[in-house]
């Protein structure tokens, strides 16, 4: 599951597009080049190509720049400082470095803590399947220490390859059993259904990520920093039709080869009813909402949404492909 730096615009255009319509950063050239220095040369020398890394991404890439500024202005009620954004950018750097060993090597190297993990245990203990659910935040790879520790539990990661064709080649390329645990929701609505289906009833964990939303699918506003943001409501209605229980889950970066594995149930168990759904959503969206932004404050360098993330969704076309297609895979 990636996060991403989307490709910016020249200096002084708007960053308001939507962000499945900005293409993936770096390339196939420089993705394949990180990971060949890191392999090659270690996780020591790979680490000094982030500071250019930082410069570039800082100077070039002018909407990405203005979002973190703002960021930081909700963060911490002044713009973000040129030295602010670019520990930001560093950090995400990090992480997609990191992302090259975690996969290739394991955990061999960094010292990973876990928060709530017991909560967690207790959920998969039943056979009942989980969904976690994640956010554009820190590391999800780190999730793989959990994984070790639970091989009875299955990892199902929810994901669209297509977006960055780039970094799932190196992902797959560097853990080729990656590809068999990941649903890929370019497969469309009914495939992804069963898919999500079959892996909770074998009592799998499986992975969202709940604070992006695609074009016309069914957002709800939510307070998160100081203003209200839209978030997707998919994540709420998959788990309230699997009737599996919501844990929040977090891969926080604290610098060096420090990471925080945090995870808190969110919600035992999901019920909608079928009158008034979607005012039903809005208390789940907004403790999801309440807990990232309780974390963020914690540690501020770990967002990684570098778009203009208060923009306003459109909800005059809002379709609902996936909750109608959920429903058909229950009642067959």
């Amino acid at each position: 599951m990636s996060a991403q730096i989307p490709a910016g615009e020249a200096e002084g255009h708007p960053a308001s597009e939507h962000w499945l319509d900005r293409p993936e950063a770096g390339g196939w050239f420089a993705i394949w080049l990180i990971r060949f220095i890191g392999l090659h040369f270690g996780r020591t020398f790979a680490r000094l190509f982030l500071y250019p890394i930082t410069l570039y991404f800082y100077f070039r890439r002018g909407p990405e720049r203005r979002a973190s500024r703002d960021y930081f202005r909700r963060i911490n009620g002044r713009p973000g400082s040129p030295l602010q954004v670019m520990r930001l950018i560093h950090a995400f750097a990090s992480t997609i470095l990191d992302r090259v060993f975690l996969l290739a090597r394991g955990i061999d190297g960094f010292r990973v803590t876990t928060r709530g993990v017991e909560e967690l245990h207790r959920h998969l203990d039943r056979g009942q399947g989980v969904l976690l659910l994640g956010a554009h935040v820190g590391s999800f790879e780190v999730l793989r220490v959990l994984a070790t520790r639970r091989p009875d539990c299955e990892l199902k990661l929810v994901m669209d390859k297509s977006k960055t064709p780039a970094l799932t080649a190196l992902l797959e390329a560097l853990a080729p059993e990656l590809a068999g645990s990941v649903i890929d929701t370019a497969r469309g609505g009914p495939d992804i259904v069963l898919a999500l289906s079959e892996a909770v009833r074998k009592g799998a964990m499986v992975t969202l990520l709940g604070d992006r939303g695609r074009p016309h699918e069914l957002m709800r506003d939510a307070p998160f920093l100081g203003e209200d943001a839209p978030f997707p409501a998919a994540p709420w209605q998959i788990a309230a039709l699997l009737e599996v229980p919501v844990v929040l889950c977090l891969g926080m970066y604290r610098g060096g080869n420090r990471y925080d594995l945090i995870f808190e149930t969110l919600a035992e168990q999901v019920k909608l009813p079928r009158a008034d759904r979607e005012a039903a959503l809005d208390p789940y969206i907004r403790h999801y909402a309440a807990r990232l932004e309780h974390h963020l404050r914690d540690a501020p360098c770990n967002w990684f949404n570098f778009y203009d993330f208060w923009q306003p969704q459109c909800a005059a076309e809002v379709q609902h492909e996936a909750h109608v297609a959920l429903e058909q895979a229950r009642a067959a």
